[in-house]
């Protein structure tokens, strides 16, 4: 189990690593996309393993999607 959980977590990393380094039109939507898959993996975490994974990994996804969105409400 934990070896699919870093495999797992490694190609998140990859995502938004990829998200930093798009220069296309696309960035913002690989970004907002990764951050939900880590938003979805936390609830999933939470539920099957430990509560304990929501605060580690879903807060922080959200205050990044918030920190991202937040611009495009005062645009």
């Amino acid at each position: 189990m934990m070896s699919n959980q870093g495999l797992y977590n490694g190609f998140l990393a990859s995502g938004l690593m990829w998200s930093l380094t798009e220069t296309g039109e696309f960035q913002f939507q690989i970004a907002i996309f990764f951050l939900i898959c880590i938003v979805c993996a936390a609830i999933y975490g939470s539920e099957t393993v430990s509560k304990k994974i929501f605060l580690l990994q879903g807060i922080p996804a959200l205050l990044a999607i918030t920190s991202l969105l937040l611009p495009l409400l005062f645009w």
